[in-house]
C-alpha cells in the first residue's frame, strides 16, 4: 500500500508490480440538479476525478446506487445510469455493473479503479516552499445548488455551474502528466471546500498558504448567493466552524467574501502545487483547448503563525 487514509488522500493506491499501482476510490451523494442525466453525468465526474488527482488513468468503474422504487421511475435511473455511462465513456473507462439498495432519498456514486506508475503518483501533502497554486474550476457550487433546491438559481446560473461539474478534471491532468511538470502535491477540491482541502495539503507540513481572494475562479453572480444565509448549505457550517481558525484574512475582506473558501463543491477543479514557472505555463497550455477558466491562486511559503494567508 503506497497511499491510503493517514493523509486523507483522495484515493488509495496500492503497488502490483515494479511499474504499475492501482488506484481505487469511491464517492456518492445526492442529487445536486434536477436532470436525471446530467445528475449522472456529474456524479461520474466527481468519482473519476480522485484518480485524476493522484495522477492516474482511470479504467473500470461499479455503480453504486440508492433509490426509493415507489417514488423514482425507472425512466428516470436509466437517464441517470446513462449520463453516468457517456461520461465514464469520454474518460476511457468502462463502467461494468454494480450495486443497488432501497432507500428513502435517491444516492448514486461510482467505485473508480485507475492505473499509475508506483513512482509517478501525486500525494496531496507535500508541496513545496515557493510553489504556485493553480485551481482549475471555479468555486460557487455549493451555494448555488442550494439557491436550485430553493427554485431561486437563474437559469443561466444553472447551464453555468452544471456544465462545470460536468467537466472532467482529465484535459489538466493530462497536460501535467505528459509534460515535463514537477507536480509536488495536488488535490481536487469537494466537499471541504477551497480551505479544506487546502489545509490537508500544508497542515502536515511546515508550510503555509498565500491566497488572493481576488484571483479566485468563481462563478459569475457567486457572491450575491453567498450573502444569502438561506443559500448556505449544511457542509459551509461545518466547513467554517472547523476550517476558519486556521486563516488569516487581510482586513479589508468581508466576512460574505470569506464564505467561497467554505462553500462545499460538487466535482470542483484540481488544486495543484508546482513551480511558479511551471505554473504559468500550466495556465497558458489550458487557455488553449481547456472550456474552464483556471487561475494561479496563491503560493505556498514557509509557515506562518496562521496556515492560509488570504488578501485581496
Amino acid at each position: 500500500m503506497l497511499a491510503g487514509h493517514s493523509h486523507s488522500e483522495d484515493a488509495s493506491v496500492y503497488r502490483i508490480n515494479a511499474n504499475t499501482a492501482i488506484i481505487n476510490t469511491v464517492d456518492v451523494f445526492t442529487p445536486v440538479v434536477d436532470d436525471p442525466y446530467e445528475y449522472g453525468q456529474i456524479t461520474a465526474a466527481n468519482s473519476l476525478s480522485d484518480v485524476y488527482a493522484m495522477g492516474g488513468q482511470p479504467l473500470v468503474a461499479m455503480n453504486v446506487l440508492a433509490f426509493h422504487q415507489g417514488k423514482i421511475s425507472a425512466a428516470a435511473i436509466t437517464k441517470m445510469l446513462q449520463g453516468a455511462q457517456d461520461k465514464a465513456k469520454e474518460a476511457g473507462c468502462v463502467i461494468s455493473g454494480g450495486h443497488s439498495i432501497q432507500d428513502s432519498e435517491i444516492k448514486y456514486g461510482l467505485a473508480v479503479t485507475g492505473i499509475v506508475h508506483p513512482k509517478s503518483f501525486w500525494r496531496n501533502h507535500t508541496p513545496e516552499i515557493g510553489d504556485a497554486l493553480v485551481l482549475t474550476k471555479p468555486l460557487g457550487t455549493g451555494c448555488m445548488s442550494s439557491a436550485l433546491k430553493h427554485d431561486r438559481l437563474a437559469k443561466n446560473d444553472l447551464t453555468t455551474i452544471t456544465e462545470s461539474m460536468k467537466t472532467l478534471n482529465r484535459m489538466p491532468a493530462e497536460i501535467l502528466q505528459e509534460s515535463a511538470f514537477t507536480v509536488h502535491a495536488c488535490t481536487d477540491i469537494t466537499g471541504f471546500g477551497l480551505a479544506g482541502h487546502l489545509l490537508e495539503m500544508i497542515n502536515q507540513t511546515p508550510t503555509s498558504a498565500h491566497i488572493h481572494l481576488d484571483a479566485l475562479p468563481v462563478f459569475p453572480n457567486v457572491f450575491d448567493y453567498l450573502a444569502d444565509p438561506a443559500f448556505l448549505p449544511g457542509g459551509f457550517y461545518a466547513n467554517k466552524l472547523y476550517n476558519e481558525q486556521y486563516i488569516c484574512p487581510d482586513e479589508k475582506i468581508s466576512d460574505e467574501e470569506m464564505r467561497i473558501l467554505f462553500d462545499p463543491q460538487t466535482s470542483g477543479g484540481l488544486l495543484v502545487s508546482l513551480p511558479e514557472n511551471q505554473a504559468v505555463e500550466l495556465i497558458g497550455r489550458l487557455k488553449d483547448k481547456y472550456p474552464l477558466p483556471a487561475a494561479i491562486i496563491g503560493n505556498i511559503e514557509a509557515e506562518r503563525t496562521h496556515k492560509i494567508r488570504l488578501s485581496l
